[in-house]
């Protein structure tokens, strides 16, 4: 799913079943829908509470879709690769991402 950004110094590339693309472009596409909403928001000059109520949705929403995102390339790209050492570097790989996505 790259548009355009850089990618990441993996070199591995993972190919999301259509259904599955598209179930996480709609989850991504109301994130960013809330995320301008909170925009406008602020420009609005709407009370803070319901402003940080807002975040609060935007932050559960992006972390049900890091879920999806580690339960996907868990069963896909490390438990489905047939190379026991690639396996291994990609868990290594997984776990070094999550070290900085629980701090």
């Amino acid at each position: 799913m790259s548009h355009g950004h850089p990618r990441s110094h993996s070199q591995h590339h993972h190919h999301h079943d259509p259904q599955e693309k598209r179930a996480l472009q709609i989850r991504l596409s109301k994130v960013a829908g809330q995320i301008r909403a909170i925009d406008k928001m602020v420009d609005a000059d709407i009370d803070c509470a319901e402003i940080l109520t807002q975040i609060v949705s935007v932050r559960k929403a992006l972390k049900s879709f890091a879920e999806v995102i580690i339960q996907q390339h868990t069963e896909s790209c490390i438990a489905g690769t047939s190379d026991p050492l690639e396996g291994q570097r990609r868990l290594k790989e997984l776990l070094t991402v999550l070290r900085r996505y629980v701090e």
